[in-house]
Protein backbone atom coordinates (compact mmCIF):
# COMPACT_ATOMS: atom_id res chain seq x y z
CA UNK A 1 0.00 0.00 0.00
CA UNK A 2 1.09 3.56 -0.57
CA UNK A 3 0.77 6.07 2.36
CA UNK A 4 -1.82 7.38 1.39
CA UNK A 5 -3.66 3.93 0.92
CA UNK A 6 -2.56 3.19 4.69
CA UNK A 7 -3.84 6.12 5.80
CA UNK A 8 -7.13 6.38 4.59
CA UNK A 9 -8.37 2.97 4.16
CA UNK A 10 -10.89 2.28 7.13
CA UNK A 11 -9.01 -0.44 8.92
CA UNK A 12 -11.36 -3.42 9.12
CA UNK A 13 -11.40 -5.03 5.31
CA UNK A 14 -7.99 -3.74 3.41
CA UNK A 15 -8.56 -5.01 -0.28
CA UNK A 16 -5.81 -7.68 0.07
CA UNK A 17 -6.62 -9.36 3.56
CA UNK A 18 -10.76 -9.31 3.89
CA UNK A 19 -12.30 -10.51 6.80
CA UNK A 20 -9.66 -10.71 9.42
CA UNK A 21 -10.39 -11.66 13.24
CA UNK A 22 -7.78 -9.65 15.17
CA UNK A 23 -6.18 -11.98 18.16
CA UNK A 24 -5.12 -9.75 21.35
CA UNK A 25 -1.26 -9.82 21.51
CA UNK A 26 -0.75 -11.12 24.27
CA UNK A 27 -2.76 -14.34 22.41
CA UNK A 28 -0.76 -13.92 19.62
CA UNK A 29 2.75 -13.90 21.32
CA UNK A 30 1.61 -17.44 23.02
CA UNK A 31 0.69 -18.76 19.87
CA UNK A 32 4.04 -17.93 17.88
CA UNK A 33 2.96 -15.24 16.34
CA UNK A 34 0.24 -14.51 13.35
CA UNK A 35 0.68 -16.03 9.49
CA UNK A 36 2.54 -12.35 8.64
CA UNK A 37 3.75 -10.95 11.76
CA UNK A 38 6.36 -13.01 13.81
CA UNK A 39 7.14 -13.33 17.29
CA UNK A 40 10.21 -12.37 19.90
CA UNK A 41 13.07 -15.45 19.46
CA UNK A 42 13.35 -15.67 22.88
CA UNK A 43 11.80 -16.73 26.13
CA UNK A 44 10.17 -13.41 27.68
CA UNK A 45 9.92 -14.61 31.23
CA UNK A 46 13.40 -14.78 30.98
CA UNK A 47 14.12 -11.04 30.54
CA UNK A 48 14.66 -8.48 33.50
CA UNK A 49 15.28 -4.63 33.88
CA UNK A 50 19.01 -2.93 33.59
CA UNK A 51 17.40 0.03 31.26
CA UNK A 52 14.42 2.41 32.40
CA UNK A 53 13.39 4.78 29.27
CA UNK A 54 11.43 7.79 29.66
CA UNK A 55 9.47 9.14 26.20
CA UNK A 56 7.94 5.59 24.94
CA UNK A 57 7.02 7.32 21.80
CA UNK A 58 7.36 5.68 18.14
CA UNK A 59 10.96 6.35 17.73
CA UNK A 60 12.40 4.42 21.00
CA UNK A 61 9.87 1.71 19.85
CA UNK A 62 10.90 1.36 16.61
CA UNK A 63 15.07 2.30 17.41
CA UNK A 64 16.41 1.31 20.85
CA UNK A 65 13.02 -1.43 21.35
CA UNK A 66 14.29 -3.45 18.34
CA UNK A 67 17.92 -3.30 18.47
CA UNK A 68 17.26 -4.61 21.72
CA UNK A 69 14.84 -7.15 20.79
CA UNK A 70 17.27 -8.44 17.89
CA UNK A 71 19.75 -8.65 21.10
CA UNK A 72 17.88 -10.86 23.21
CA UNK A 73 17.02 -13.27 19.81
CA UNK A 74 20.82 -14.07 19.52
CA UNK A 75 22.51 -13.46 22.91
CA UNK A 76 20.47 -15.60 26.05
CA UNK A 77 23.49 -13.72 28.15
CA UNK A 78 21.97 -10.43 27.22
CA UNK A 79 18.78 -10.76 28.44
CA UNK A 80 19.18 -8.83 31.55
CA UNK A 81 19.17 -5.50 29.73
CA UNK A 82 15.13 -5.40 29.39
CA UNK A 83 13.63 -1.98 29.15
CA UNK A 84 11.05 -0.20 31.96
CA UNK A 85 8.78 2.05 30.21
CA UNK A 86 8.24 5.47 31.84
CA UNK A 87 5.93 8.29 30.75
CA UNK A 88 5.88 11.19 32.75
CA UNK A 89 3.49 14.07 31.02
CA UNK A 90 -0.14 13.90 32.18
CA UNK A 91 -1.40 13.86 28.53
CA UNK A 92 -4.23 11.69 26.99
CA UNK A 93 -2.10 10.20 24.71
CA UNK A 94 0.56 9.19 27.91
CA UNK A 95 -3.06 7.35 29.57
CA UNK A 96 -3.29 5.66 26.33
CA UNK A 97 -0.05 3.82 26.52
CA UNK A 98 -0.22 3.38 30.41
CA UNK A 99 -3.73 1.47 30.07
CA UNK A 100 -2.15 -0.82 26.59
CA UNK A 101 1.49 -1.46 28.20
CA UNK A 102 -0.24 -2.23 31.75
CA UNK A 103 0.18 -6.29 32.73
CA UNK A 104 -3.47 -6.17 32.75
CA UNK A 105 -3.71 -5.05 29.01
CA UNK A 106 -0.66 -5.72 26.53
CA UNK A 107 1.72 -6.53 29.10
CA UNK A 108 4.59 -4.10 26.97
CA UNK A 109 4.01 -5.62 24.02
CA UNK A 110 3.62 -4.09 20.74
CA UNK A 111 4.15 -5.01 17.31
CA UNK A 112 6.26 -3.60 14.52
CA UNK A 113 5.70 -2.99 10.54
CA UNK A 114 8.33 -2.22 8.12
CA UNK A 115 8.60 -0.97 4.96
CA UNK A 116 10.67 -1.03 2.06
CA UNK A 117 10.68 1.52 -0.72
CA UNK A 118 9.63 -1.14 -3.09
CA UNK A 119 6.38 -2.10 -0.49
CA UNK A 120 7.78 -4.93 0.97
CA UNK A 121 6.74 -5.58 4.40
CA UNK A 122 7.56 -7.30 7.51
CA UNK A 123 5.79 -7.27 10.96
CA UNK A 124 6.82 -8.48 14.58
CA UNK A 125 6.17 -8.14 17.65
CA UNK A 126 8.32 -6.53 20.13
CA UNK A 127 9.37 -7.96 23.73
CA UNK A 128 11.85 -6.04 24.97
CA UNK A 129 9.60 -3.69 27.27
CA UNK A 130 8.79 -5.82 30.36
CA UNK A 131 7.51 -3.27 32.52
CA UNK A 132 5.47 0.35 32.06
CA UNK A 133 5.06 3.53 34.61
CA UNK A 134 2.74 6.44 34.40
CA UNK A 135 4.84 8.89 36.14
CA UNK A 136 1.50 10.95 37.06
CA UNK A 137 -0.03 8.55 38.76
CA UNK A 138 2.51 7.61 41.25
CA UNK A 139 5.84 9.84 40.76
CA UNK A 140 7.17 8.22 44.04
CA UNK A 141 7.03 5.17 42.87
CA UNK A 142 9.10 6.20 39.54
CA UNK A 143 12.02 7.28 41.77
CA UNK A 144 11.80 3.99 43.58
CA UNK A 145 12.17 2.04 40.32
CA UNK A 146 15.16 4.41 39.40
CA UNK A 147 17.21 3.81 42.59
CA UNK A 148 16.91 -0.22 42.11
CA UNK A 149 20.87 -1.49 41.16
CA UNK A 150 19.57 -3.53 38.28
CA UNK A 151 18.76 0.03 36.29
CA UNK A 152 22.31 0.59 35.16
CA UNK A 153 21.22 3.09 31.94
CA UNK A 154 18.19 5.61 31.75
CA UNK A 155 17.24 6.50 28.15
CA UNK A 156 15.61 9.76 26.95
CA UNK A 157 13.40 10.15 24.06
CA UNK A 158 11.87 13.68 25.15
CA UNK A 159 11.84 15.12 22.23
CA UNK A 160 14.40 18.66 21.12
CA UNK A 161 12.56 21.08 23.08
CA UNK A 162 12.26 18.87 26.43
CA UNK A 163 15.60 19.68 27.39
CA UNK A 164 14.76 23.05 28.53
CA UNK A 165 17.49 24.78 27.67
CA UNK A 166 17.90 28.98 27.22
CA UNK A 167 18.60 29.36 23.62
CA UNK A 168 20.75 32.43 24.13
CA UNK A 169 22.73 31.25 27.09
CA UNK A 170 22.40 27.83 27.15
CA UNK A 171 21.70 27.50 30.81
CA UNK A 172 18.08 25.27 31.87
CA UNK A 173 15.62 27.13 32.69
CA UNK A 174 14.52 27.03 36.25
CA UNK A 175 12.08 29.50 35.16
CA UNK A 176 9.91 27.26 33.53
CA UNK A 177 6.56 26.96 35.49
CA UNK A 178 7.08 22.81 35.93
CA UNK A 179 10.16 23.09 36.58
CA UNK A 180 9.85 25.59 39.23
CA UNK A 181 6.85 23.58 40.89
CA UNK A 182 9.36 20.37 40.89
CA UNK A 183 11.78 22.34 42.73
CA UNK A 184 9.39 22.58 45.59
CA UNK A 185 7.57 19.01 45.38
CA UNK A 186 8.34 15.95 47.78
CA UNK A 187 7.99 14.03 44.74
CA UNK A 188 9.31 15.33 41.59
CA UNK A 189 7.24 14.88 38.21
CA UNK A 190 9.55 16.49 35.36
CA UNK A 191 12.12 14.17 33.67
CA UNK A 192 15.56 16.06 35.31
CA UNK A 193 13.47 16.13 38.05
CA UNK A 194 13.03 12.58 38.38
CA UNK A 195 16.45 11.88 37.09
CA UNK A 196 18.13 14.35 40.14
CA UNK A 197 15.46 12.74 42.57
CA UNK A 198 16.54 9.33 41.71
CA UNK A 199 20.42 10.02 41.61
CA UNK A 200 20.63 11.83 45.24
CA UNK A 201 18.64 8.55 46.18
CA UNK A 202 21.32 6.41 45.07
CA UNK A 203 24.10 8.60 46.09
CA UNK A 204 22.53 8.27 49.55
CA UNK A 205 21.77 4.28 49.37
CA UNK A 206 25.63 3.74 48.36
CA UNK A 207 24.48 2.42 45.16
CA UNK A 208 26.49 3.24 41.93
CA UNK A 209 24.75 5.71 39.80
CA UNK A 210 23.05 4.90 36.57
CA UNK A 211 24.05 6.15 33.06
CA UNK A 212 21.82 8.73 31.31
CA UNK A 213 21.82 8.26 27.60
CA UNK A 214 19.60 10.92 25.60
CA UNK A 215 18.72 9.34 22.28
CA UNK A 216 17.17 12.56 20.78
CA UNK A 217 17.77 14.73 18.21
CA UNK A 218 20.22 17.45 19.48
CA UNK A 219 23.63 17.97 18.52
CA UNK A 220 25.90 16.95 21.94
CA UNK A 221 22.68 15.32 23.59
CA UNK A 222 24.11 13.79 26.24
CA UNK A 223 26.48 16.71 27.10
CA UNK A 224 22.99 18.59 26.49
CA UNK A 225 21.32 16.25 28.86
CA UNK A 226 24.40 17.09 31.83
CA UNK A 227 23.77 20.90 31.41
CA UNK A 228 19.93 20.01 32.43
CA UNK A 229 20.49 17.64 35.09
CA UNK A 230 23.25 19.57 36.59
CA UNK A 231 21.06 22.72 36.50
CA UNK A 232 18.17 21.36 38.56
CA UNK A 233 20.37 19.80 40.54
CA UNK A 234 22.50 22.63 41.82
CA UNK A 235 19.01 24.72 42.63
CA UNK A 236 18.52 21.28 44.70
CA UNK A 237 21.86 20.92 46.59
CA UNK A 238 25.18 22.05 44.86
CA UNK A 239 27.04 19.19 46.42
CA UNK A 240 24.95 16.51 44.79
CA UNK A 241 25.18 18.56 41.70
CA UNK A 242 29.20 18.52 41.95
CA UNK A 243 28.92 14.59 42.54
CA UNK A 244 26.76 14.00 39.74
CA UNK A 245 29.48 15.98 37.05
CA UNK A 246 32.10 13.99 38.44
CA UNK A 247 30.24 10.52 38.77
CA UNK A 248 27.59 9.98 36.22
CA UNK A 249 28.49 9.43 32.77
CA UNK A 250 26.05 11.04 29.93
CA UNK A 251 27.26 9.61 26.34
CA UNK A 252 26.70 11.31 23.52
CA UNK A 253 24.85 9.36 20.52
CA UNK A 254 23.25 9.94 16.93
CA UNK A 255 20.63 8.51 16.50
CA UNK A 256 18.34 8.08 13.05
CA UNK A 257 14.93 6.26 11.53
CA UNK A 258 12.06 7.54 10.53
CA UNK A 259 8.78 6.84 12.65
CA UNK A 260 5.64 8.08 11.68
CA UNK A 261 2.79 8.71 13.95
CA UNK A 262 -0.14 6.17 13.79
CA UNK A 263 -3.88 7.90 13.44
CA UNK A 264 -6.76 5.87 13.57
CA UNK A 265 -6.94 4.77 10.28
CA UNK A 266 -3.67 3.58 9.56
CA UNK A 267 -3.79 1.29 13.19
CA UNK A 268 -6.45 -0.20 11.96
CA UNK A 269 -4.72 -0.95 8.54
CA UNK A 270 -1.78 -2.27 10.21
CA UNK A 271 -3.62 -4.43 12.48
CA UNK A 272 -5.41 -5.83 9.57
CA UNK A 273 -1.84 -6.39 8.08
CA UNK A 274 -0.78 -8.30 11.57
CA UNK A 275 -3.82 -10.12 12.27
CA UNK A 276 -3.53 -8.71 15.84
CA UNK A 277 -5.33 -6.41 17.82
CA UNK A 278 -2.56 -3.80 19.09
CA UNK A 279 -3.83 -0.41 20.26
CA UNK A 280 -0.42 0.94 19.93
CA UNK A 281 1.39 -0.50 16.45
CA UNK A 282 4.50 1.31 15.45
CA UNK A 283 5.53 2.01 11.76
CA UNK A 284 9.08 2.73 10.34
CA UNK A 285 11.43 2.27 7.36
CA UNK A 286 13.87 0.14 6.09
CA UNK A 287 17.06 1.74 7.14
CA UNK A 288 17.69 2.06 10.97
CA UNK A 289 21.56 3.72 12.24
CA UNK A 290 23.05 4.66 15.80
CA UNK A 291 26.18 6.09 16.90
CA UNK A 292 27.28 5.64 20.14
CA UNK A 293 29.96 6.97 22.14
CA UNK A 294 31.59 4.00 24.54
CA UNK A 295 31.18 5.53 27.75
CA UNK A 296 29.15 3.17 30.35
CA UNK A 297 30.80 2.96 33.78
CA UNK A 298 28.63 0.66 34.82
CA UNK A 299 27.97 -1.80 31.46
CA UNK A 300 25.92 -1.32 28.29
CA UNK A 301 24.11 -3.87 26.34
CA UNK A 302 26.03 -5.56 23.54
CA UNK A 303 25.41 -3.86 21.00
CA UNK A 304 27.69 -3.59 18.59
CA UNK A 305 26.93 -6.61 17.78
CA UNK A 306 23.88 -5.27 15.93
CA UNK A 307 25.66 -2.88 14.19
CA UNK A 308 25.51 0.52 16.15
CA UNK A 309 28.47 1.60 15.86
CA UNK A 310 30.84 2.45 19.15
CA UNK A 311 33.03 5.45 18.17
CA UNK A 312 34.61 8.59 19.48
CA UNK A 313 33.55 10.86 16.70
CA UNK A 314 29.83 11.12 17.79
CA UNK A 315 29.54 15.05 17.02
CA UNK A 316 30.45 14.56 13.48
CA UNK A 317 27.54 12.17 12.44
CA UNK A 318 25.24 14.21 14.75
CA UNK A 319 26.24 17.38 12.69
CA UNK A 320 25.91 15.41 8.71
CA UNK A 321 22.44 14.43 10.14
CA UNK A 322 21.11 17.54 12.21
CA UNK A 323 22.21 19.49 9.66
CA UNK A 324 21.43 17.17 6.49
CA UNK A 325 18.44 14.77 6.61
CA UNK A 326 16.69 16.76 9.26
CA UNK A 327 17.19 20.11 8.07
CA UNK A 328 16.16 18.83 4.85
CA UNK A 329 13.18 17.48 6.89
CA UNK A 330 12.01 21.01 8.33
CA UNK A 331 12.78 22.33 4.98
CA UNK A 332 10.41 20.70 3.25
CA UNK A 333 7.54 20.59 5.65
CA UNK A 334 6.97 24.35 5.86
CA UNK A 335 6.44 24.90 1.76
CA UNK A 336 4.62 21.45 1.47
CA UNK A 337 2.22 22.35 4.34
CA UNK A 338 1.56 25.98 2.70
CA UNK A 339 1.61 24.26 -0.82
CA UNK A 340 -1.33 21.81 0.76
CA UNK A 341 0.48 18.74 0.37
CA UNK A 342 -0.29 16.19 3.45
CA UNK A 343 2.23 13.34 2.84
CA UNK A 344 6.13 13.73 3.38
CA UNK A 345 6.64 11.19 -0.39
CA UNK A 346 4.14 13.20 -2.18
CA UNK A 347 5.95 16.68 -0.99
CA UNK A 348 9.57 15.09 -1.77
CA UNK A 349 8.34 13.96 -5.29
CA UNK A 350 7.50 17.23 -6.23
CA UNK A 351 10.53 18.67 -8.66
CA UNK A 352 10.27 21.89 -7.10
CA UNK A 353 10.62 20.79 -3.25
CA UNK A 354 13.24 17.82 -4.02
CA UNK A 355 15.39 20.32 -6.12
CA UNK A 356 15.61 23.12 -3.18
CA UNK A 357 16.26 19.94 -0.84
CA UNK A 358 19.50 18.48 -2.80
CA UNK A 359 20.11 22.44 -3.39
CA UNK A 360 20.35 23.48 0.12
CA UNK A 361 21.78 20.17 0.99
CA UNK A 362 25.03 20.61 -1.57
CA UNK A 363 25.04 24.05 -1.69
CA UNK A 364 24.31 25.22 1.68
CA UNK A 365 24.94 22.65 4.05
CA UNK A 366 27.35 19.98 3.59
CA UNK A 367 30.18 22.84 2.14
CA UNK A 368 30.40 23.78 6.14
CA UNK A 369 30.62 20.50 7.26
CA UNK A 370 33.57 17.80 7.94
CA UNK A 371 31.83 14.40 7.09
CA UNK A 372 33.46 11.49 9.79
CA UNK A 373 35.52 8.76 8.26
CA UNK A 374 34.73 6.63 6.14
CA UNK A 375 31.15 8.54 5.67
CA UNK A 376 30.12 9.80 2.18
CA UNK A 377 28.42 13.44 2.26
CA UNK A 378 27.44 12.72 -1.54
CA UNK A 379 25.86 9.48 -1.00
CA UNK A 380 23.79 10.94 2.38
CA UNK A 381 22.05 13.38 0.40
CA UNK A 382 21.00 10.87 -2.35
CA UNK A 383 19.45 8.30 0.62
CA UNK A 384 17.55 11.15 2.16
CA UNK A 385 15.95 12.37 -0.23
CA UNK A 386 14.86 8.63 -1.27
CA UNK A 387 14.09 8.02 2.61
CA UNK A 388 11.76 11.07 2.34
CA UNK A 389 10.15 9.79 -1.02
CA UNK A 390 9.15 6.04 0.12
CA UNK A 391 5.71 6.50 -0.83
CA UNK A 392 4.81 3.37 1.56
CA UNK A 393 6.20 4.89 4.22
CA UNK A 394 2.57 7.41 5.63
CA UNK A 395 4.67 10.02 7.37
CA UNK A 396 2.70 13.60 7.50
CA UNK A 397 3.87 17.18 6.74
CA UNK A 398 2.01 18.13 9.78
CA UNK A 399 4.50 15.41 11.89
CA UNK A 400 7.61 16.63 10.81
CA UNK A 401 6.62 20.61 11.14
CA UNK A 402 5.85 20.51 14.44
CA UNK A 403 7.38 21.95 17.13
CA UNK A 404 9.74 23.80 14.47
CA UNK A 405 10.73 26.40 17.39
CA UNK A 406 12.34 24.12 19.20
CA UNK A 407 13.63 22.25 15.99
CA UNK A 408 14.67 25.04 14.14
CA UNK A 409 17.71 26.63 15.86
CA UNK A 410 18.99 23.45 16.13
CA UNK A 411 18.71 22.16 13.02
CA UNK A 412 18.99 25.13 10.76
CA UNK A 413 21.13 27.87 13.28
CA UNK A 414 24.47 26.72 12.20
CA UNK A 415 24.20 26.84 8.91
CA UNK A 416 22.81 29.47 8.61
CA UNK A 417 25.73 31.30 10.69
CA UNK A 418 27.97 29.87 8.39
CA UNK A 419 25.90 31.17 5.44
CA UNK A 420 25.96 34.58 6.95
CA UNK A 421 30.04 34.63 7.59
CA UNK A 422 30.94 33.09 4.00
CA UNK A 423 28.84 35.29 2.33
CA UNK A 424 26.78 32.39 1.12
CA UNK A 425 23.54 32.61 -1.12
CA UNK A 426 20.68 32.97 1.59
CA UNK A 427 17.87 31.91 -0.73
CA UNK A 428 16.84 28.52 1.19
CA UNK A 429 17.53 29.76 4.38
CA UNK A 430 14.76 32.86 3.63
CA UNK A 431 12.47 30.66 2.09
CA UNK A 432 12.59 28.06 5.53
CA UNK A 433 11.66 31.41 7.83
CA UNK A 434 9.62 33.54 5.51
CA UNK A 435 7.66 29.74 5.04
CA UNK A 436 7.51 29.10 9.07
CA UNK A 437 6.24 32.27 9.50
CA UNK A 438 2.98 31.92 6.83
CA UNK A 439 2.79 28.32 8.20
CA UNK A 440 1.99 30.17 11.76
CA UNK A 441 -1.35 31.24 10.09
CA UNK A 442 -2.63 27.32 10.12
CA UNK A 443 -4.03 28.36 6.10
CA UNK A 444 -2.78 27.24 2.99
CA UNK A 445 -2.65 29.02 -0.18
CA UNK A 446 -5.87 26.64 -1.36
CA UNK A 447 -7.34 28.24 1.55
CA UNK A 448 -7.65 25.08 4.02
CA UNK A 449 -7.17 25.14 7.48
CA UNK A 450 -4.63 23.14 9.40
CA UNK A 451 -3.42 22.49 12.82
CA UNK A 452 0.06 24.16 13.89
CA UNK A 453 1.44 22.62 17.41
CA UNK A 454 4.19 24.68 18.54
CA UNK A 455 4.26 24.67 22.27
CA UNK A 456 7.24 25.96 22.59
CA UNK A 457 6.24 29.43 21.44
CA UNK A 458 4.97 31.96 23.70
CA UNK A 459 2.09 34.52 23.73
CA UNK A 460 4.89 37.17 22.86
CA UNK A 461 6.67 35.18 19.94
CA UNK A 462 2.85 34.64 18.56
CA UNK A 463 2.67 38.61 18.61
CA UNK A 464 5.58 38.74 16.48
CA UNK A 465 5.00 35.99 14.06
CA UNK A 466 1.25 37.34 13.39
CA UNK A 467 2.66 41.13 13.37
CA UNK A 468 1.96 42.97 9.96
CA UNK A 469 5.87 43.62 9.81
CA UNK A 470 7.53 40.14 8.49
CA UNK A 471 10.62 41.46 10.27
CA UNK A 472 9.11 41.50 13.65
CA UNK A 473 9.00 37.15 13.12
CA UNK A 474 13.14 37.38 13.34
CA UNK A 475 12.74 38.74 16.60
CA UNK A 476 10.71 35.66 17.55
CA UNK A 477 12.57 33.65 20.56
CA UNK A 478 13.48 30.84 18.31
CA UNK A 479 15.08 32.82 16.14
CA UNK A 480 16.47 36.20 17.66
CA UNK A 481 19.73 34.56 18.61
CA UNK A 482 20.66 33.83 15.00
CA UNK A 483 20.47 37.93 14.48
CA UNK A 484 19.48 38.10 11.00
CA UNK A 485 17.43 41.16 11.10
CA UNK A 486 21.18 42.64 11.35
CA UNK A 487 22.10 41.66 7.85
CA UNK A 488 21.02 44.00 5.21
CA UNK A 489 21.39 40.67 2.78
CA UNK A 490 19.20 38.26 4.61
CA UNK A 491 16.63 41.07 5.53
CA UNK A 492 16.78 41.58 1.75
CA UNK A 493 16.49 38.11 0.20
CA UNK A 494 13.86 37.11 3.82
CA UNK A 495 11.26 39.98 2.87
CA UNK A 496 11.72 39.21 -1.01
CA UNK A 497 10.72 35.50 -0.71
CA UNK A 498 7.94 36.45 1.89
CA UNK A 499 6.27 39.29 -1.29
CA UNK A 500 6.89 35.83 -3.38
CA UNK A 501 4.89 33.47 -1.00
CA UNK A 502 1.91 36.55 -0.56
CA UNK A 503 1.76 37.52 -4.12
CA UNK A 504 2.52 34.18 -5.82
CA UNK A 505 2.25 31.71 -4.18
CA UNK A 506 4.75 28.61 -2.76
CA UNK A 507 6.00 27.42 -5.95
CA UNK A 508 6.87 30.73 -6.83
CA UNK A 509 9.19 30.92 -3.86
CA UNK A 510 10.36 27.59 -4.46
CA UNK A 511 11.69 28.23 -8.23
CA UNK A 512 13.08 31.66 -6.93
CA UNK A 513 15.40 29.22 -4.17
CA UNK A 514 16.63 27.12 -7.10
CA UNK A 515 16.84 29.68 -10.05
CA UNK A 516 20.36 30.04 -11.10
CA UNK A 517 20.12 34.04 -10.98
CA UNK A 518 18.94 35.27 -8.23
CA UNK A 519 15.53 37.52 -9.14
CA UNK A 520 15.71 40.84 -8.23
CA UNK A 521 15.42 41.53 -5.17
CA UNK A 522 14.04 44.66 -3.03
CA UNK A 523 16.47 47.16 -1.40
CA UNK A 524 15.96 47.50 2.30
CA UNK A 525 15.37 50.73 2.16
CA UNK A 526 11.79 50.13 0.61
CA UNK A 527 8.87 50.65 3.05
CA UNK A 528 6.53 47.82 3.94
CA UNK A 529 3.87 49.81 3.33
CA UNK A 530 4.38 49.83 -0.06
CA UNK A 531 4.70 46.28 -0.07
CA UNK A 532 1.70 45.06 1.61
CA UNK A 533 -0.43 46.92 -0.80
CA UNK A 534 -0.01 44.42 -3.26
CA UNK A 535 -0.68 41.79 -1.15
CA UNK A 536 -3.71 39.19 -1.75
CA UNK A 537 -6.72 39.12 0.62
CA UNK A 538 -5.34 35.46 2.25
CA UNK A 539 -2.31 37.65 3.27
CA UNK A 540 -3.90 40.42 4.96
CA UNK A 541 -5.88 37.69 6.99
CA UNK A 542 -2.68 36.18 8.13
CA UNK A 543 -1.77 39.38 9.30
CA UNK A 544 -4.87 40.58 10.75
Amino acid sequence: MTSSELSSNSGSEPCDEPHITLVPITTALARGGTASTSAPGYDRSTISAGIAHIGVGNFHRVHQGVYLDDLFATRPDQRHWGVVGIGLREHETSQAKAAAYGAQGQDGLYTVTRYTKDGRRTSRIIGSMIEYLYGPADPAAVVTRLTDPSIRIVSLTITEGGYNLDEHSGAFRLDEPAVAADLHREHPETTFGVLTAALAARRAAGIAPFTVMSCDNLRHNGETARVAVLGFARAVDPDLARWIDDHVAFPNSMVDRIAPSVPTRTRAALNAGTGIDDALPALTEDYRQWILQDDFPTGRPAWEDLGVQLRPDVAAFEAVKGRLLNASHMLLAYPAALAGYRWVAEAAADPAIATVLTRFMAADAAPLLQAPAGVSLEHYQQMVVERFANPHLPDTVLRVAHDGAAKLPVFHRATAEGLLSTGGDLRRVALLLASFRQYTSGVDEHDRTFTVEEPHLSDADWSLLRSGDPLRALEASPFAAWRLGGSPTFVSAYLHVVDLLQAQGVHAALQHAISELPSPQPQGGQPHEARSQREPATTRRLHA
